[in-house]
């Protein structure tokens, strides 16, 4: 199994499980049903058989959390590719395997959402490695989940007869409800996972094959990109002419290779609030609760929160709670979510892609409180972390340090402030926030002005590449 790469899609928005889920950190960088985030958990269960450490395909908007969260778990990527803009999953995975294929090694590309759950994991296991002779062979095999109900929310696979890996009949779109009970009692028909399993070599060729204006697009960004130590940024003018497409359409469909493995392993896409509820641990009445949470007399409800949650006499409801948002509604209307998220978008509402704190690649800020011409957040600087050289038009800022050792670069004087000690940033003035210490920073910045937008900030230098 040692030619075996993951490859790790992470470029998803995840709208649907809002308000936890963010445009800015949608749900694959949460820890929705365990102690790891969903990235951290794709990682970890194929990395026992994993020959060779993972490509990792990600929105260039979630490089530095992605990067943190798989090195907090040991994994070092060979490469992070960097989307400029979304294209789906058919210019993702070429990307990943152009980059596979960058050192002449033609390796079995194992692909896989980062924000799905898999509950027995030994089982993944064995299908990956019965799947691998296949693949090996030229075949570009699906994993297709062993369906529990009929589920109208996924699309379908119809496999031919037999045993073990069998070759693909036909693909189907997401079905009324009479017609995936017809699927499911035919014994014939899987859920479309999104999981493949293929040599790099023979989906650039079937995609050659089917979509070569989509591979050729693909390639002149691939071919364009910038380079650093820890990210592949794809050539943004040419990435942006790819066409938009699955895998599903523009390859598996057509392809005469396509096979399937049936998969039963406690698979999820937790593609809803109700989904999740169904893959958390529950009580004897069918509730899940995550967090502090007081339920009298409910049933299956589920209930997510960091405060006091208090149920009564409630049936099929789910309840979620952020600092700044909470949603209310019933299990099956869930999948309505989408509609709020697209209500508060026409509102020019920032609750869709924002959450209060708002993590950066030096640490994170929270908003605290705001009004008509000021602003006050709660700045968290790792240790040894810079803040990039800037200022503002609009804004003047004041630093009151909480806890740790802050270095201030304002304009030609340099300061050393520890707990207790403030400075004050002038409107128009450069500045610079860096902790030298081995502690985290904690302060409290004041904002005043005219406007105090985020796109208010003019960088000189950074250490992140946002200059």
């Amino acid at each position: 199994m040692n030619d075996i790469l993951p490859v790790i899609l992470s470029g998803g928005s995840g709208t649907r499980l809002w308000p936890l889920s963010r445009e800015s950190y949608p749900k694959q960088f949460l820890p929705l049903t365990g102690d790891h985030t969903m990235l951290q958990a794709t990682w970890q269960r194929v990395a026992a058989i994993a020959g060779r450490a993972p490509l990792v395909v990600a929105n260039e908007e979630h490089r530095f959390v992605a990067a943190e969260q798989l090195q907090q778990v040991g994994a070092r990527p060979q490469a992070i590719l960097l989307e400029p803009m979304g294209r789906n999953t058919a210019p993702a995975i070429a990307v990943a395997a152009l980059e596979a294929l960058r050192e002449g090694q033609d390796a079995l590309l194992l692909v896989l959402p980062s924000d799905h759950v898999i509950v027995n994991e030994a089982k993944f296991q064995a299908a990956v490695k019965e799947a691998a002779p296949q693949a090996e062979a030229g075949k570009l095999v699906t994993f297709g989940i062993v369906p529990t109900g009929p589920e109208t929310g996924y699309g379908y696979i119809k496999g031919a007869g037999g045993q073990g890996v069998r070759a693909v009949e036909r693909f189907v779109e997401k079905p009324n409800l009479e017609t995936a009970q017809e699927y499911v009692a035919s014994g014939a028909y899987f859920w479309n996972s999104g999981m493949f399993l293929f040599k790099a070599s023979r989906y650039l060729e079937e995609l050659q094959r089917f979509n070569p204006a989509m591979l050729e697009a693909t390639r002149k960004a691939w071919e364009g990109a910038k380079r650093d130590t820890d990210f592949v940024r794809l050539d943004k003018t040419a990435f942006a002419a790819v066409p938009s497409d699955s895998i599903d359409y523009a390859v598996m469909e057509k392809t005469a290779d396509a096979a399937v493995l049936p998969l039963d392993a406690g698979w999820s896409d937790v593609g809803s609030w109700t989904a999740l509820r169904d893959v958390s641990p529950q009580d004897p009445d069918g509730n899940a609760h995550h967090g502090d949470v007081i339920a009298i007399d409910c049933r299956n409800t589920y209930a997510y929160g960091d405060r006091l949650i208090a149920l009564v006499g409630l049936d099929d409801v789910v309840v979620v709670e952020t600092v700044d948002a909470v949603l209310v509604g019933k299990t099956e209307r869930m999948q309505e979510v989408k509609e709020i998220v697209a209500q508060i978008k026409r509102d020019k509402r920032s609750e869709a892609t924002w959450h209060r704190k708002v993590y950066r690649p030096w640490g994170a800020y929270d908003s605290i409180d705001n009004g008509q011409r000021f602003q006050v957040k709660r700045i968290t600087v790792k240790p040894g972390a810079t803040l990039s050289l800037q200022m503002h038009h609009h804004r003047a800022e004041h630093w009151i340090v909480v806890s740790g050792t802050a270095e201030v670069t304002r304009g030609e004087d340099v300061l050393l402030l520890t707990e207790n000690q403030s400075t004050y940033i002038p409107l128009g003035v450069t500045h610079r926030l860096r902790n030298p210490g081995k502690l985290p920073l904690e302060l409290i910045e004041v904002q005043s002005g005219s406007y105090l937008g985020e796109d208010d900030i003019v960088r000189f230098e950074d250490t992140y590449g946002r200059a």
